[in-house]
């Protein structure tokens, strides 16, 4: 049965959304006609699946409750081609194996978002039927698009003024993309408002090759101060698969500016919740609210009071963590560089220097800003680097 509550609707169609294409008045009238749509997202695997995803997960549980039929297209083969949006330089390529292994998980995560239950829900590959495509079929597909319309992307026009490449391949991912809409003969597609441009290829070529339209909901991204994205690009994601602990530290790490988007983006609280949330003058128990839900939804409410438990222990109580990773060694002196380095707490000898000199390592108590100094190693010696991250020492 196709839910046509008008609440319901008009949550789907506002909460979280950028914009929506021909229309909102036309997608609205799709919704309350009681039609059965087909709609779609896809994700290129070319890393973890991260809370910035949760946005567009979130709104196809929105319209997956409402009745619809929702495909999750998992771009094994657009993601060995590399997805240009957003990118100054072309992305490392990756191998079919390379995208397979990242995607492992997928569906198991997507499942915290989705209802596996009833049995609207498909995931598909889409080099099920690219790789089907053959040279003349490319082109038939091509001459659907100019030149001019696909350089009209921001990415491209200043990788042009900054002189940096642009590949062929690159050029032909948004036709690649449509075609996914076409193969699947879908009503919808939903996806960030970063990837407007691909799915508004998508509809381009439904409306040439099939005479019918798509609607395309684009949503908003969760960005930090200055605008960037929250992802793997930006190296501040906290992904699906993070242990609640670890979920729940980062996500009180982040600025204060992203709670409220967050809430709405990335949460199940409802919009009358949020706006209570707004009155609360105190930042730090706004974001506590947040990565309790977040982690709630992910690992489930007792895990998400047990992070919250541990996290106010340690950074409200000064305690120590219940739980740290070891690292044996039998060496029993160490430089301070070196043992954060191979203690794996920092990603290089360069920001192991810039963290002591700023007085972010503690070692066994003691602030340690002499990078070069060599530490007395003890059985359980307990090194801090920044407000979350400890490793304990095992001396064999």
């Amino acid at each position: 049965m196709i839910d046509t509550n008008p609440k319901k609707i008009q949550e789907a169609l506002t909460r979280g959304v950028e914009n929506i294409y021909p229309t909102k008045e036309e997608l609205e009238k799709a919704l309350f006609s009681g039609k059965k749509l087909r709609i779609y997202n896809g994700i290129d695997p070319t890393g973890k699946l991260h809370v910035g995803h949760a946005a567009v997960l979130l709104k196809l549980r929105q319209f997956q409750d409402l009745g619809h039929d929702i495909i999750v297209l998992i771009g094994d083969f657009t993601a060995t081609i590399g997805d240009p949006t957003g990118k100054a330089q072309t992305r490392k390529v990756l191998t079919h194996k390379d995208v397979l292994r990242n995607a492992k998980d997928y569906k198991k995560l997507i499942y915290k978002i989705l209802n596996s239950k009833n049995g609207s829900v498909k995931f598909v590959f889409n080099s099920s039927w690219t790789n089907k495509i053959k040279p003349a079929d490319l082109l038939s597909l091509a001459r659907n698009f100019t030149v001019a319309r696909l350089l009209e992307r921001d990415m491209f026009q200043e990788r042009i003024k900054s002189g940096n490449d642009i590949t062929v391949q690159e050029f032909l991912y948004p036709i690649f993309q449509a075609y996914d809409s076409v193969a699947m003969d879908v009503d919808m597609e939903i996806g960030g408002n970063d990837q407007t441009f691909n799915m508004l290829a998508g509809r381009t070529l439904m409306r040439k090759t099939k005479d019918k339209e798509k609607f395309v909901l684009a949503t908003k991204l969760l960005v930090d101060a200055t605008g960037k994205k929250m992802g793997k690009t930006e190296g501040n994601m906290v992904n699906l698969d993070e242990s609640p602990n670890d979920m729940l530290g980062k996500i009180m790490s982040w600025p204060d500016e992203i709670i409220i988007p967050a809430f709405e983006l990335c949460t199940r609280v409802s919009s009358e919740e949020i706006e209570e949330i707004k009155r609360i003058s105190n930042p730090r128990d706004q974001k506590a609210k947040l990565a309790f839900e977040i982690v709630k939804m992910f690992h489930g409410e007792k895990e998400a009071e047990k992070a919250s438990e541990e996290f106010d222990r340690v950074h409200r109580e000064g305690e120590l963590p219940a739980e740290m990773e070891i690292f044996s060694t039998d060496r029993k002196e160490y430089p301070v560089i070196d043992l954060l380095c191979d203690a794996k707490l920092v990603p290089s000898r360069k920001e192991a220097k810039r963290l002591a000199e700023a007085g972010a390592v503690d070692i066994d108590g003691i602030v340690q800003k002499d990078w070069q100094k060599s530490i007395e190693i003890k059985d359980g010696l307990v090194i801090k680097v920044g407000k979350r991250r400890f490793v304990k020492i095992n001396l064999k």
